[in-house]
C-alpha cells in the first residue's frame, strides 16, 4: 500500500521502515529499499497510482544498512540500476560490516518488537545487494526527480541526504529519524545504529538551509515543519 504525501510523493510500507516513491511525469525513482517483503507489495503498490514496477528508473539508497537495502538485491536483477553514496558502496555490498557500536539507548519491548517485526518482512531472508552503481556528494541525479545529493556522515561514512526539489521533499535516510525502533521515542531525534554521533549532528548543518516542505525519514513519520526545526529538535536531544 503506498500513502501519499505529498504530489508524487508517496511511502510504501508503514513508518517503521520507509521506502518512498517520487513520480515524475510516467516515470519512477525508488528511494530505500526498506525491507524484502516491500518487493512483493511494490506492483500492486504502483498500480494503484498508474505506474508499474517496469516505470521505475533507479532505486536510490540513502545508506547501506540492511534495513534499508531489503528489495535492492531483487531490483538489480529486475534491471532497476541500484545506486549508493560511493563512500557507503562496500557496506551496501556486504563487503565491510556494519560501522555501528552496539544499539545505543534501548528499551526491551521496542527493540523485540522490531525484530519481530523485520523477521516477518523477510530480514532473515534478505540477499546481499550483488554490485551498486555510485554517486557523490554534490550531484545531481539524471533520474526522476532529479535529486541533488547532500553527504551528511555520521550514521555510516555515505549516509546522504536526496533533495528533490520538484517535489519540495528531502529524503534524508537516517541522518535523523522521528521513531526510534530500539526505544518507541517519537520525534526528530538521531537514529539508532548510528557509528559516530557527532559527526552526524554536526553532518546536520549541512541540511538546515535546504527548502523543502516534506522531511522524509527513513524510520517514522513525515517532518512538515522544515528541516530546520527538525534538526534543532536534534540537536536539543543530543546522542542519548
Amino acid at each position: 500500500m503506498l500513502t501519499q504525501l505529498g504530489p508524487g510523493v508517496h511511502r510504501l510500507g508503514d513508518d517503521i521502515v520507509n521506502s518512498y516513491v517520487l513520480v515524475d511525469g510516467g516515470d519512477v525513482t525508488v528511494v530505500d529499499a526498506g525491507v524484502p517483503s516491500y518487493w512483493q507489495d511494490l506492483p500492486a503498490a504502483l498500480g494503484s497510482i498508474g505506474r508499474s514496477v517496469g516505470d521505475v528508473r533507479a532505486l536510490l539508497l540513502t545508506h547501506g544498512h540492511s534495513d534499508h537495502i531489503g528489495f535492492a538485491e531483487r531490483a538489480r536483477r529486475a534491471a532497476i540500476p541500484v545506486r549508493v553514496h560511493e563512500l557507503d558502496a562496500a557496506l551496501a555490498t556486504g563487503k565491510v560490516g556494519n560501522p555501528a557500536r552496539g544499539f545505543g539507548p534501548w528499551r526491551p519491548g521496542p527493540i523485540l518488537g522490531f525484530l519481530l517485526w523485520s523477521a516477518r518482512h523477510g530480514a532473515l531472508g534478505q540477499l546481499k545487494v550483488a554490485a551498486v552503481e555510485t554517486f557523490g556528494d554534490g550531484a545531481t541525479l539524471d533520474v526522476p526527480g532529479s535529486p541533488r545529493v547532500i553527504l551528511v556522515p555520521g550514521h555510516t561514512p555515505g549516509s546522504a541526504a536526496l533533495h528533490f526539489p520538484a517535489h519540495d521533499a528531502l529524503c534524508v535516510g537516517d541522518a535523523l529519524a522521528t521513531y526510534a525502533v530500539t526505544t518507541g521515542r517519537r520525534g526528530p531525534q538521531l537514529a539508532p545504529f548510528t557509528a559516530d554521533a557527532p559527526t552526524a549532528i554536526a553532518s546536520l548543518a549541512r541540511l538546515e538551509a535546504v527548502a523543502a516542505a516534506l522531511t522524509l525519514p527513513g524510520h517514522g513519520a513525515e517532518w512538515r515543519a522544515g528541516p530546520r526545526a527538525a534538526i534543532q529538535l536534534v540537536r536539543e536531544r543530543g546522542s542519548a
